[in-house]
């Protein structure tokens, strides 16, 4: 895997020296601890891991941070137990792992918006960590879980204790939000190291927060010099990025894909940009040769660790990765979660409704007037609901099967309605349906006890794995990739502003417009309307079609009982596949691609 990062995390005991030996296959770096066995094993390029050392304690910062060795001995020779791990990264921008060896146990965690995650098994006797499943399934001998792989034919997401449902039986994700610690003896525990914000700052005061923060986050990114690239798109998420890079120590290289709809504005907003920003090298890839979306999905594909939407962009995202490598870009930026953190969420009319009703008045006729004007009483009635987590999540799983919700429907509730594709077999919604009784059974909390904020956290929990897996993927092409609103200390002054101000209706992203007033031009921030990639999206499955049909030929899915594959083909023959649902048939095609990947590597089972 040349280029990507991945590790493993082994306690310090005689287990986890023959844990380290089930392991060596797929290791290439290994850190001891102070007793001199294995700790960290895998693979890693330069400068992905800063390890100091106080005694016999032993600490690392894997990922993106600018911390320097002896920062990091300084901080650390103050910790004593591994309780205290968060003392070592205290104020410190970026997006990365944490790893902790004092007093014979290891702590490690990731991020809260899982752009990295944890993840462990047993191996040889021992409970090992890492920041990849598919490599502790491989050394572990697990087997593909198929009732976590049924639930996966479900909009990514939805469900956050789904998500994080490792698809190996056997190996097991720790929740973003909590941290994972070793002792000696072979046993873990999992602790809460991070818990979201009370969204109490006014726009002002969460304007200065998002600007401080998003800007160290992207400082991050530069800080090492050479030349990083960024996405210019137009929008306002990834304009924010690069008038940030810009003032950064790294040379800049922007890429902007034009749309093939003549409405779509983003191309004339990314040409405003690009021409107050003389600073940097603006490159626009032709339309003509830039792969369209489903080229390559096809594959074939090396090993995927888990199912993931990002494959319907796998050529593209390789034709972006060659032309910005040979630009000598070591890092590329995208604006991922700005939509995530600072746009209204349907949900918000439910806290309002209890914590502002008049305000929320007046928001519903606006939203009625809009668009998605649909019958006044289920609107009141979603409104008026009371239902708790638990509630929803057992109405979901009695109703997977049913109809399709009404295509006006915007879910003001828990989550989205979900439903089964019309082609998954009955065994398949039978074993979405035991996924979602064993995440009931668990007694599950929401993410944040308003709905909006809730929604926010899911939101930004889906974009963030959604991200790991790009990396994953362009890091294997050579150039990583990253999302600096993802970062942390970003999610966390973005969450902390009152969710009736952070998305306000009628406005177009106040809260990011408030905090780059001064760095992105006035002009630029007057925008008010969005690209719709729509038609790029159609244009590239009529190419592609065939490819896909493909897929659904012999197809493993249907092999494991999972789906009709007849009844596939025919939704993705359908002239108008909106109709039956464009977004499932993706959903599917990617558990697919990701079947036929593990069939592919001799590596994991």
């Amino acid at each position: 895997m040349p280029g990507e990062v991945w590790f493993a995390v082994l306690p310090d005991s005689e287990a986890g020296l023959a844990a380290a030996g089930a392991l060596r296959p797929y290791v290439g770096e290994v850190i001891v601890h102070g007793s001199g066995r294995p700790w960290l094993a895998g693979r890693w390029p330069a400068g992905q891991v800063t390890v100091a050392e106080a005694g016999a304690a032993r600490a690392a910062v894997i990922g993106r941070c600018p911390i320097t060795v002896a920062d990091l001995a300084a901080r650390l020779a103050d910790i004593r137990e591994a309780e205290q791990a968060e003392r070592l990264v205290a104020g410190l921008a970026g997006s990365f792992h944490l790893v902790v060896s004092v007093g014979g146990r290891v702590r490690v965690r990731g991020t809260a918006s899982a752009t990295r995650r944890v993840f462990h098994a047993r191996v040889a006797g021992a409970t090992v960590a890492a920041s990849r499943s598919d490599i502790l399934a491989a050394a572990s001998g697990a087997e593909i879980d198929p009732e976590v792989l049924a639930s996966r034919l479900l909009p990514p997401g939805a469900v956050y204790a789904l998500e994080q449902r490792s698809v190996w039986r056997g190996v097991s994700s720790v929740s973003p939000d909590h941290c994972l610690v070793l002792d000696a003896r072979g046993r873990h525990t999992e602790h809460r190291w991070w818990s979201p914000p009370v969204p109490e700052l006014t726009l002002g005061q969460g304007a200065a927060a998002v600007r401080d923060a998003l800007g160290a986050a992207v400082a991050s990114c530069t800080a090492g010099g050479g030349t990083v690239s960024a996405d210019l798109s137009g929008g306002l998420d990834s304009t924010s990025l690069c008038f940030l890079a810009a003032r950064g120590r790294a040379e800049l290289v922007t890429s902007h894909a034009p749309g093939l709809d003549p409405s779509n504005d983003d191309t004339t907003w990314a040409r405003r940009a690009a021409a107050a920003l003389p600073v940097a090298v603006h490159l626009s890839a032709d339309p003509g040769l830039t792969p369209l979306s489903f080229a390559g999905m096809a594959g074939p594909h090396a090993a995927l660790e888990e199912p993931g939407g990002w494959v319907r962009d796998a050529a593209r995202l390789h034709d972006l990765a060659e032309r910005m490598t040979a630009r000598g870009s070591r890092l590329h930026l995208m604006g991922g979660g700005g939509d995530e953190l600072f746009s209204p969420v349907p949900a918000l009319l439910h806290d309002l409704v209890r914590s502002h009703p008049l305000l929320a008045l007046r928001r519903l006729r606006a939203h009625r007037a809009g668009r998605r004007r649909g019958p006044l009483a289920p609107a009141l009635r979603a409104l008026a609901d009371r239902g708790d987590y638990g509630t929803w999540l057992g109405s979901s799983a009695a109703r997977l099967a049913a109809g399709p919700p009404p295509a006006t429907a915007a879910s003001v509730g828990w989550g989205p309605e979900l439903r089964m594709p019309p082609w998954a077999t009955p065994e398949a919604v039978e074993a979405a349906r035991e996924a979602l009784v064993d995440a009931l059974a668990a007694a599950p909390e929401p993410l944040s006890p308003q709905r909006a904020q809730h929604a926010a956290l899911l939101y930004v929990r889906t974009g963030g794995n959604g991200l790991r897996q790009i990396d994953q993927a362009t890091s294997r092409a050579g150039l990583p990739y990253t999302a600096p609103f993802l970062d942390d200390a970003v999610v966390e002054a973005a969450l902390s502003v009152r969710t009736h101000e952070r998305g306000a209706q009628g406005r177009y992203k106040p809260l990011l417009r408030a905090a780059m007033a001064g760095i992105v031009p006035e002009p630029l921030l007057t925008r008010t309307t969005k690209g719709e990639y729509g038609v790029d999206v159609h244009t590239g499955l009529r190419r592609h079609r065939d490819d896909l049909l493909g897929l659904l030929d012999s197809s493993l899915l249907a092999r494991r009982g999972l789906i009709d594959d007849d009844a596939a083909r025919a939704a993705l023959l359908d002239p108008h596949p909106a109709g039956t649902g464009l977004a499932p048939l993706i959903q599917t095609l990617t558990c697919e691609v990701w079947l036929r990947s593990q069939v592919a590597s001799p590596k994991v089972r």
